[in-house]
């Protein structure tokens, strides 16, 4: 199987490790992987905001450079929502059948990674070794739009060594949502303060998440309060082993 990975803009410019684990923990499995260089944005920031003349020319760059591989996997349930739902949207409003072609066939190749690792390799014991106490948060794409359930967690439980510990009121939003936490940002602080401190109430030392996003607005609270909580892509996670615990082979 060849498979793609969508690295994302914050994966690209702020968070290259959640990508990076991804490639690392694919090519273990033994799948081919490459990282297409010409992609770019998949457009979701203008979609959110109403601009969806401006997203067309990403949507159909994404098409592009995503053309021709067996799989497309996401290290976002942002992004990966984006693709899978968003981009028909773009891809109507634009009129041009070429890009709507190109999403009608990107579409069933878009996995988010717990998605591409149960559903489509069929795996939950990936072989990683991760001895720390860890909680989840699911985050708000993955979980109500892509709906991928209990994937990540099944994933994490067979994890070597792991204290998986469970979140309490896991399922709320943490507050960033993409541009709402510049739009409403006092709201937004709001609800990630109280993520952060359901967090705490766990004694967790990390933070796992999907979503580079959620981790980063989760995490800069969970920093300024000097909680002592890393945080970590659910991708990281999954790379490390045994012989190399920071999952950087």
């Amino acid at each position: 199987m060849r498979v793609a990975v969508m690295a994302t803009c914050l994966g690209d410019a702020m968070f290259p490790e959640a990508p990076r684990a991804t490639v690392r923990l694919l090519r273990r499995l033994g799948v081919e992987v490459e990282v297409p260089e010409a992609q770019t944005c998949c457009g979701q920031p203008m979609v959110n905001t109403g601009y969806l003349d401006e997203a067309v020319p990403l949507v159909r760059r994404t098409v592009e450079a995503f053309e021709g591989f067996d799989a497309v996997v996401v290290p976002s349930g942002s992004c990966a929502g984006s693709v899978r739902h968003q981009h028909r949207l773009v891809a109507e409003r634009a009129g041009d059948p070429a890009v709507a072609d190109g999403v009608a066939r990107l579409v069933p190749r878009a996995h988010e990674l717990s998605e591409l690792l149960v559903d489509v390799l069929g795996v939950t014991d990936v072989g990683a070794s991760f001895p720390h106490r860890v909680t989840y948060h699911p985050t708000c794409h993955s979980l109500r739009m892509l709906r991928v359930g209990d994937r990540p967690l099944r994933l994490l439980r067979e994890v070597r060594g792991i204290d998986l510990v469970e979140l309490p009121r896991a399922d709320e939003c943490c507050g960033f949502g993409g541009t709402f936490a510049v739009k409403n940002a006092e709201v937004s602080v709001a609800m990630g303060a109280d993520k952060a401190r359901h967090v705490r109430e766990t004694g967790a030392e990390v933070l796992v998440a999907g979503d580079a996003s959620c981790l980063m607005h989760v995490g800069g609270l969970l920093s300024r309060q000097r909680a002592g909580v890393r945080t970590m892509h659910l991708a990281e996670v999954l790379a490390s082993t045994a012989d190399d615990p920071a999952g950087r082979a």
